[in-house]
């Protein structure tokens, strides 16, 4: 499976909650809660760069699978991460957060873990 392509977030679900779960103080959750987001994944192998743009912020992080890498988080933030493939699904842990994306035709959902709280972003290719 290869992830590559630019997608536009349709919708997101409980996005504050899971926000305020990992720190991000309440005016930054107000300003971005709204924020169209758009996320180009450019896939060469276990190679992945993802460019992400919300707003007027863009965010770059690039990785090899399998390899420690450092991610900028949206707040700018600098942390370890680790991704791989597990069967069809890109999983990323980073300072006890699961990312899982997975990628169904031109849709790609997000999902993000942090104890009980649980973050889903629904994205469609453009």
């Amino acid at each position: 499976m290869n992830f590559s392509g630019k997608y536009r977030r349709q919708s997101q679900e409980n996005f504050e909650a899971f926000m305020k779960a990992i720190g991000v103080p309440d005016e930054l959750i107000q300003k971005w809660k709204n924020t169209e987001s758009v996320t180009e994944i450019v896939q060469n192998g276990k190679h992945f760069k993802f460019i992400i743009t919300a707003g007027p912020k863009v965010l770059q992080n690039e990785f090899t699978l399998g390899e420690e890498f450092e991610l900028e988080t949206l707040t700018g933030e600098k942390v370890k991460a680790a991704a791989q493939l597990e069967g069809d699904k890109l999983v990323t842990t980073f300072k006890g957060i699961k990312s899982v994306i997975e990628l169904n035709g031109d849709i790609l959902t997000t999902t993000m873990t942090l104890g009980d709280t649980v973050f889903k972003s629904t994205s469609k290719r453009i």
